[in-house]
């Protein structure tokens, strides 16, 4: 029997927004979101459209260096300085004449006319747990400080419900996250546009919080049928809502979707349409590409935010921590602290880094994505000029005054440097950079209106783009 709409058309890329839930059918789709929601008919019906035409694969991938990276030690080297200010680490040369990066980045310096440095990022007001300023565009994201910071939603939420994943068949934002304080989430703009999380979906290696190999793998358990459904079940329309109608009391009372995981109200699509699940299995990739990436944790990630945008997931972060506090690239070299400074800290993890990024930025390359697949990597604030803080022999304190990023692909235009610092790193000399800038300038890569806004708690509209953000002209 032909029905009209569902309460969650709004999943797919080309619907705005979805029906306002009116009765007991519509409630259970809503509380179902999307697994009961859909017709199995709709659901190939929309599938053979889709692969009937080509398919774009614009999107983002976020390296997030949780716990904010030194510039000074990364992408913004000061050679002349003293010790305490330059740090323990040599500059190199690079493929942009004129252009220095750290040495422990040789990978990058060799590509660097792909890349893009920003020395001039403004991340005042950020900070961490939650990390919620620069992944928001948003000054007033703040939890640590405004109540309500939590609520304003992830660029990449926005994107998920105003862009939409490439493909209906996958989440338009996935997220690979070791603790739900280090990514931002949808906040206002509601649950159905939080992160889809990734680590439930992929078998990957685990590590300590220090970042020692435990030498076993995570169990993916996202794609693992529940009690006794099947295949032949799922295929049943009407017998899945019935498996699923004990629960419609626990919605009600609650009201909402806190009564089911989240992430399992799209298994319906994910598992029947397997395309999800293909996209996340890494033995699907040849051998000789897995070796290429490397066995590590953040490497096996990096491959997966590939997968992800080829098969149409519109925004992947990597959350490269493994500590579930305030992040593994918090180099405050404490005494008796976890992290380290700059020279124990820092160091193991910049080769790493180093071949994830230039690994994936290749690959993309190769395989036609880049100049549709925009790879951004940074992390929330700089870190001080000095060394030395907080009794340390070579850590550095935050700075939410100056933090370099990284940028490249997108169809964007790379090989330069944008913006600088002050003589010794302290503060943004010439060309600042504001989180709302960064934002905008996702959005423009995303064909996300520029104008748009959302509605908070009150009703009241807030923008996308906020604080006079603009597009960051010298990429376009």
């Amino acid at each position: 029997m032909q029905h009209s709409s569902h309460a969650f058309e709004n999943y797919y890329p080309l619907v705005n927004e979805g029906l306002t839930v009116v009765s007991r059918r519509n409630m259970l789709k809503a509380g179902m979101a999307g697994i009961a929601g859909l017709s199995l008919p709709e659901l190939l019906q929309a599938r053979e459209a889709e692969s009937t035409g080509s398919m774009s694969h614009r999107s983002v991938i976020l390296l997030w260096m949780t716990g904010g990276p030194s510039h000074i030690d990364t992408w913004d080297p000061k050679p002349d300085r003293p010790y305490q200010n330059r740090g323990p680490f040599n500059p190199i040369s690079t493929a942009l004449p004129g252009t220095i990066i750290c040495e422990h980045l040789p990978k990058q310096a060799a590509m660097m006319d792909k890349f893009t440095i920003i020395r001039s990022v403004d991340p005042r007001k950020s900070s961490h747990q939650p990390n919620q300023v620069m992944q928001t565009g948003n000054l007033a994201a703040a939890p640590r400080t405004n109540p309500k910071g939590d609520r304003y939603p992830a660029i990449a939420s926005i994107v998920a419900k105003h862009h939409g994943a490439n493909h209906s068949a996958v989440p338009p934002y996935v997220s690979f996250m070791k603790d739900p304080t280090h990514v931002a989430w949808a906040g206002w703009l509601g649950k159905q546009y939080d992160p889809f999380n990734g680590n439930r979906a992929a078998v990957l290696p685990q590590y300590d919080l220090l970042g020692k190999p435990l030498n076993r793998m995570s169990g993916a358990d996202l794609f693992q049928l529940p009690g006794q459904l099947d295949m032949n079940r799922l295929n049943d329309r009407r017998s899945l809502v019935k498996s699923f109608d004990g629960i419609r009391s626990g919605l009600d009372q609650s009201g909402s979707m806190d009564a089911l995981d989240r992430y399992s109200q799209q298994a319906f699509d994910l598992v029947l349409g397997q395309k999800a699940q293909k996209a996340f299995d890494l033995s699907a990739e040849p051998a000789s590409n897995r070796k290429r990436y490397g066995d590590h944790l953040w490497c096996q990630q990096a491959l997966l935010a590939r997968r992800l945008v080829e098969a149409g997931v519109s925004f992947v972060t990597l959350d490269l921590s493994y500590h579930s506090a305030s992040g593994t690239w918090d180099n405050h070299g404490i005494p008796g602290g976890v992290y380290g400074g700059i020279s124990r800290g820092l160091k193991p993890l910049l080769p790493l880094f180093d071949h994830l990024l230039t690994t994936l930025v290749s690959d993309l390359e190769e395989r036609g994505l880049l100049d549709e697949v925009l790879v951004i990597a940074m992390g929330e604030f700089g870190r001080t000029p000095n060394m030395g803080t907080q009794k340390s022999i070579d850590g550095r304190d935050h700075w939410p005054v100056v933090m370099s990023m990284s940028l490249a692909g997108g169809g964007l235009r790379h090989g330069q440097v944008i913006g600088a610092s002050s003589h010794d790193g302290g503060t943004i000399k010439e060309r600042p950079v504001t989180p709302a800038d960064l934002a905008a300038t996702i959005y423009k890569h995303m064909q996300v209106p520029l104008d748009g806004s959302y509605l908070d708690d009150r009703q009241r509209p807030r923008f996308f783009v906020e604080e006079g953000g603009r597009p960051i002209t010298e990429l376009f």
